[in-house]
């Protein structure tokens, strides 16, 4: 393992100390660990961040869109053990004012 020196404030490291001791590890040991579980979170935000952005392009390259509240209630019916026709896409327009396409009544 590799050797970093981390110049860390007075009152940052006073509260470390008691915190690895509540973990039974050392103040090292402890900031490894921090700065492991910090990595798998910015791992995580940047993937994020690229679903987002990639659905965001399919969206803008014409892909579904989907109206929340028939999305939420098919997973609720879903998780509830139901099987249910799932929603369908909304058009380009409805999608756009906010709403669900829906067929002209007579």
């Amino acid at each position: 393992m590799s050797t970093t020196t981390l110049k860390l404030p007075a009152d940052l490291r006073a509260r470390i100390a008691p915190l690895a001791a509540a973990a039974g590890k050392t103040p090292h040991a402890w900031m490894v660990e921090a700065l492991q579980a910090q990595v798998v979170l910015a791992d995580l935000r940047q993937a994020f961040i690229h679903e987002a952005r990639d659905s965001a392009a399919e969206i803008d390259a014409g892909g579904p869109v989907f109206a929340m509240d028939e999305v939420a209630a098919y997973l609720r019916s879903r998780l509830a053990g139901s099987r249910t026709k799932a929603p369908a896409p909304v058009s380009e327009a409805a999608a756009k004012a906010g709403k669900r396409a829906r067929p002209a009544r007579g």
